[in-house]
């Protein structure tokens, strides 16, 4: 039985994932800071799930993944779907640096953990839910364009290193995952067009794990948006 940790695993696109996962044979530790999701799934006994509390603000969140790794019993799948949707408004630096601290420092924490463990193990595959936005800057949430920016460009950095080790026969893999928007409680309320459920999401990043791609769009047709996006100058895009 393969075994999956999903981070930012209850709710969201991470529980729907969960939920694939679930009905596909793995094993699956999903990780949230909703206290009262996390106590319902403890108590549902679904086979196969375990939920442990963990909220990667605090510090050195990759101590507590692996502790769950134990508790799983192994790792062949790790999918980083935690983050913060920060619109600016002009709220400062505090609310700024808050979402940095999550979409930047514990990403890259989580992620380097991550690869490492895969290395080391000789085996495994890195997640991570990255987003559209990463492709330009934004005056609505311009830290969280420019954290979504950083993850995509480490990301690249991650799958090659994952490439060069596949040439001296280890088998590691790195997904990063650009969905445009996805109807989550994170986005409740948002004026959204080409709007995804977590169920098409989800049944899209599944088939896009499964196939090992080093990156991919959510859903597909924001591939049409990414290729617009890299075709206007950038006097124009910053006009947008």
């Amino acid at each position: 039985m393969k075994k999956a940790i999903i981070i930012g695993g209850t709710s969201g696109i991470g529980f729907e994932l969960a939920k694939i996962l679930l009905a596909n044979g793995y094993k699956v530790g999903v990780t949230g800071i909703e206290n009262t999701i996390i106590q319902d799934l403890q108590n549902s006994e679904q086979n196969n799930l375990e939920v442990k509390y963990l909220n990667c603000l605090e510090n050195e969140p990759s101590k507590k993944i692996k502790e769950f790794i134990e508790i799983v019993g192994g790792l062949d799948l790790l999918i980083l779907s935690a983050g913060i949707w920060n619109l600016n408004r002009n709220r400062g630096f505090d609310a700024e640096n808050k979402a940095n601290q999550l979409n930047v420092l514990a990403f890259t924490e989580i992620a380097d953990y991550s690869y490492r463990f895969f290395e080391n193990q000789g085996y495994g595959h890195f997640i991570a839910i990255t987003s559209v936005s990463g492709l330009f800057g934004s005056c609505v949430a311009p830290a969280y364009h420019a954290a979504k920016s950083y993850q995509i460009t480490y990301l690249e950095g991650l799958c090659q290193k994952a490439r060069k080790a596949r040439l001296a026969g280890k088998s590691i893999h790195v997904t990063d995952i650009r969905p445009g928007y996805v109807r989550t409680p994170m986005t409740e309320g948002k004026k959204m067009f080409w709007a995804a459920t977590t169920e098409k999401a989800g049944k899209q990043i599944y088939k896009n794990i499964k196939n090992k791609k080093e990156f991919a769009y959510v859903s597909r047709r924001w591939l049409i948006v990414a290729m617009l996006i890299k075709a206007l100058p950038n006097w124009l895009l910053i006009r947008v």
